[in-house]
């Protein structure tokens, strides 16, 4: 990079803000002062939005915005601001829409060419330094936009009327109306149609995971009994934990595949997919028992808390896909690599099971995937038991991870997000009920400390922290993702305090975000800076939509605490949906979760037990923890505890009977005579649930 001095995002705290403070392009972070300095000097802005993690990101910066040429005739023709993503999800939002309605397609990094007033008139992702794949030249891009900008204003003052009608009309509120009951069966049958019988997944290459999937089928597959539900979740999960985009050595998820196989990733780690695939993992086990899903979920944990944890226990936002300034560098082997760490016959041993070859299989060296695994074969070529090979290759795994260690790392964004955290701290407490494991529990409550102790400016979550510094009013995603977190934690803790917080933040949400007018809630505040359009998102992208998990949610929580008011937000935001979900149910996955609550025969239990008692060794709690039941609530009273009585009035009079543990089954809130015989219990959720 040629020498340069600092801009002015050097004083920014996003990671990928500070990547560019040495462009010598004139960045401004987005604010009053770039678009000042746009309509005091008659030119138009534009707009470059990202993240620190992104491969193209990069490419475009070093060959682009690192170009003094390049820089130059920005600096002369435009005002250049720069936005990280995942800070400002509401302005990537807005401009994500618009690059989609003008080109067909998005991604990023995002590229948007405005007036000063904000509205948009030309847009698109990466342009090369020079003209290739269809492409036009950046350069070209600028010289040609910035003549049309000064020469003929008419011109982009129409083509940005026209974008401007495009968004009111693509983010238009919907008018509520009733949901098709067949929505599910609908959403099931068009992802059973693009489901990939062979490899798994939803989709040809390149091949995302979405999580939000599984949740749904899993829970289809537990209310209809439908078993491809079951097996499409199973079979996706499984050869996505043998493929490269799993980190064979170290654990964890990268983004995507780029081929249909799960076999070569784009090798950035987000905390994100790591959290929403552990809650997919988790659950899977849940309802299978099967050992590769509670392996693969606790090669996660182990990932994100040894590389992933802040030393005040929250999480870090992602890994970088470079290391060195080449893609993928830190994780690929050749041959002589792994000879040389283990030696020849262990060696020969690995490179067999994980396929490092000569040829390799990414740009000449090797993604380590169990694809191609045969146990049996190699136990006969090397002369040792199935068993032995499978302790041998763990053991080799563990070495070459060392090893690996002491390569130079990605770059870590370092930076940590309200909204992401609150995914991983609700699976991680989901995995520590399932799995029995109290540091997985205690991980998660950790986390959620210190959320609760550096997210909150007064009574207001943000959305960011980072070296002591918290920015941004929190959105819609913080808020239902920070919800999720509480509830989980309720469920597996039992401790009242989670449910009274999520009570108390949920109300926050609604009051913030809500519509009062077609319902639905809004992506981000009544309280926030007020953007070209106030968007509503509905269809889930990486992460499941704000307002769809928020929908989840409040389900959960009106019939933990027996208050209606909160399933009756959950309702009205699906049908605010309604025409969205009927054109494409399987988009909305998340939120299909909330239409299928409603179908489903909920029970709530209470159990009732004497003081001092625990909760958690209780055998119908801990058996309800460790297994799957989206369709039981169930509520821990310990004698004496006001905080549970103020949280669920409706349970505030119930009490062990004889000094021992009791249960009440209840239907919306309307409880049978106690018991004290766990297998009771059961047998009537069995009957209500069929």
């Amino acid at each position: 990079m040629t020498a340069q001095r600092a801009n002015r995002l050097i004083h920014e705290a996003s990671p990928y803000l500070q990547q560019h403070a040495y462009n010598p392009v004139d960045w401004f972070p987005w604010g009053e002062e770039a678009f000042q300095k746009a309509k005091n000097e008659g030119k138009g802005i534009f707009l470059s939005v990202g993240y620190s993690t992104c491969h193209w990101c990069h490419v475009f910066e070093r060959e682009s915005f690192e170009d003094e040429d390049t820089a130059e005739l920005l600096n002369r023709h435009f005002v250049s601001i720069k936005v990280d993503r995942e800070e400002r999800p509401d302005i990537d939002s807005i401009y994500m829409t618009a690059c989609q309605a003008m080109t067909g397609r998005g991604g990023w990094p995002l590229s948007v060419f405005m007036t000063p007033g904000q509205v948009p008139f030309y847009a698109g992702t990466y342009f090369p330094k020079e003209e290739k794949h269809g492409l036009p030249a950046f350069k070209s891009v600028i010289q040609q936009l910035a003549q049309v900008y000064q020469q003929e204003p008419e011109r982009i003052e129409q083509t940005g009327g026209k974008i401007y009608d495009a968004l009111q009309k693509a983010l238009a509120t919907e008018e509520s109306r009733t949901l098709d009951p067949k929505l599910p069966e609908r959403a099931f049958t068009a992802l059973s149609r693009s489901y990939d019988p062979v490899n798994g997944g939803f989709s040809s290459a390149p091949k995302f995971p979405q999580p939000q999937h599984f949740q749904f089928l899993l829970r289809y597959f537990h209310h209809t009994g439908k078993p491809a539900g079951l097996s499409m979740t199973g079979h996706t999960l499984k050869m996505m934990a043998k493929g490269g985009i799993f980190d064979q050595l170290g654990g964890g998820f990268s983004r995507y595949s780029v081929d249909q196989y799960w076999l070569v990733p784009h090798f950035e780690k987000m905390l994100y997919d790591n959290g929403l695939l552990l809650h997919s993992y988790v659950e899977a086990y849940q309802v299978t028992g099967d050992p590769t899903f509670s392996a693969t979920a606790n090669k996660i944990i182990q990932y994100v808390l040894r590389d992933l944890k802040d030393t005040g226990g929250a999480f870090y936002g992602a890994e970088d896909a470079d290391s060195e300034g080449v893609e993928g560098t830190f994780y690929v082997w050749t041959p002589e690599e792994i000879i040389a760490a283990v030696g020849e016959e262990d060696g020969s041993l690995f490179c067999d099971a994980y396929d490092i070859t000569e040829e390799g299989n990414f740009e000449g060296k090797s993604i380590p995937h169990a694809l191609l695994i045969d146990k049996n074969m190699l136990a006969d070529k090397y002369g040792l038991t199935e068993e032995k090979v499978t302790e041998k290759l763990e053991d080799l795994k563990a070495t070459l991870f060392r090893k690996r260690e002491k390569r130079p790392r990605p770059h870590l964004d370092d930076k940590i997000l309200t909204s992401w955290n609150g995914l991983m701290i609700g699976a991680l407490a989901k995995a520590g009920r399932a799995f029995q494991d109290e540091g997985y529990t205690e991980a998660a409550d950790e986390a959620l400390s210190f959320i609760e102790t550096n997210l909150y400016q007064g009574n207001r979550l943000m959305a960011r922290h980072r070296n002591g510094h918290t920015a941004h009013r929190g959105f819609i995603e913080d808020h239902a993702n920070l919800l999720w977190a509480y509830i989980e934690l309720y469920k597996t803790k039992l401790q009242a305090r989670f449910l009274q917080r999520a009570k108390t933040l949920a109300t926050q949400m609604i009051a913030l975000f809500w519509d009062d007018a077609n319902g639905g809630f809004f992506l981000y505040g009544h309280d926030q800076e007020q953007l070209l359009v106030r968007p509503k998102e509905t269809f889930d992208g990486a992460m499941p939509a704000g307002s769809n998990v928020a929908a989840v949610q409040l389900q959960e929580l009106s019939q933990l605490t027996g208050d209606p008011a909160f399933e009756q937000y959950a309702k009205r935001t699906a049908e605010a949906a309604a025409t969205s979900l009927q054109d494409y149910p399987h988009g909305h996955s998340h939120l299909m979760q909330s239409v299928l609550l409603e179908e489903m025969a909920s029970i709530e239990v209470v159990v009732a037990l004497p003081q001092h008692e625990n909760p958690k060794e209780d055998p119908f709690i801990r058996d309800w923890q460790q297994g799957f039941y989206p369709h039981v609530r169930v509520l821990a009273k310990i004698e004496g505890d006001e905080e549970l009585a103020e949280a669920a009035p409706f349970a505030a009079d119930y009490a062990p009977k004889d000094n021992q543990a009791t249960y009440y089954v209840c239907r919306h809130f309307t409880c049978d005579q106690p018991v004290t015989d766990p297998e009771y219990v059961w047998k009537k959720i069995s009957e209500e649930t069929g």
